[in-house]
């Protein structure tokens, strides 16, 4: 029986828990234990709501050091993602910091992320460039890869515009759900088939609302071009480590999730120096 490092430590907490003085140390315990793996059930049995307590607390501990790591890692060897004129960016094109965002039109933490990099830009006024990327995350989010072809596609006729109609994305980002009935439909063929016209529906009021016809917006996002734009999006990302959405790059290092404006802080003012 393999025993974690993470189990044996819990284990050394529960067991020195309770002592003062001549405490068996680590190393004894461990061996202890690989020698005697029963002895782990037994502790378990013994107090298993203080035991599960231990872990997680330890659990969270672990969480954060690898957190730590990721980040100093990042700071020691930054990512740098391929850049080009012609993509959309909020803020200064000569801003001291660019965060590169790698976002999904149908992630509820990619609109919670949104929020926070306005508060960075408003903190960080005149020093930080938003560049967006996208991580279209099909067997979630099949829409998602729809909206960022037709948000590069409309970026090609109009950045400005483009840009707010990520905003309206993200804020009307609940009608672009499926509807209990539609989640109903038992085959997926046509759960695909009938939620794709619905959306469709819906991102052509929104489409003309900003004065584009959406057939031919649609088409234009279905070139080769903007397709294979959006996959090499998704496919940089993955190559950094990216496994979900949101993802940024701050002046290359990577923070990984829908992390708080201090994180944010951190981050920056670290690579400012």
């Amino acid at each position: 029986m393999k025993i974690s490092k993470i189990w044996i430590a819990a284990l050394v907490a529960v067991l020195s828990s309770g002592l003062v003085a001549c405490a068996p140390s680590a190393p004894q315990l461990k061996k202890v234990l690989e020698d005697n793996p029963d002895v782990l059930f037994a502790a378990m049995k013994k107090d298993p709501v203080g035991f599960l307590e231990t872990v997680n607390e330890i659990d969270k501990l672990a969480r954060v050091q690898r957190e730590e790591q990721q980040f100093e890692d990042g700071f020691k060897n930054p990512y740098k993602p391929v850049f080009e004129d012609s993509r959309t960016f909020e803020g200064p094109k000569d801003a001291a910091i660019t965060i590169v965002e790698y976002t999904d039109f149908q992630c509820s933490h990619c609109r919670e992320g949104m929020s926070v990099i306005r508060e960075v830009m408003k903190a960080y006024e005149g020093k930080v460039r938003v560049l967006t990327k996208h991580f279209p995350i099909d067997r979630m989010h099949p829409q998602a890869r729809k909206m960022a072809q037709l948000y590069e596609a409309m970026a090609t006729k109009d950045k400005a515009k483009a840009l707010e109609f990520k905003a309206k994305l993200f804020e009307d980002q609940d009608d672009f759900q499926p509807t209990d009935k539609e989640r109903e439909i038992k085959s997926q063929d046509d759960f695909i088939a009938r939620y794709g016209r619905r959306i469709d529906a819906e991102l052509a009021k929104v489409v003309k609302s900003f004065g584009f016809e959406f057939a031919e917006l649609k088409k234009l996002g279905e070139s080769d071009a903007i397709a294979n734009l959006v996959q090499k999006d998704l496919e940089e990302g993955q190559a950094f480590g990216f496994t979900g959405t949101p993802g940024y790059l701050v002046n290359g290092v990577p923070v990984r999730g829908a992390y708080p404006f201090e994180t944010f802080k951190m981050v920056i003012d670290r690579v400012s120096k």
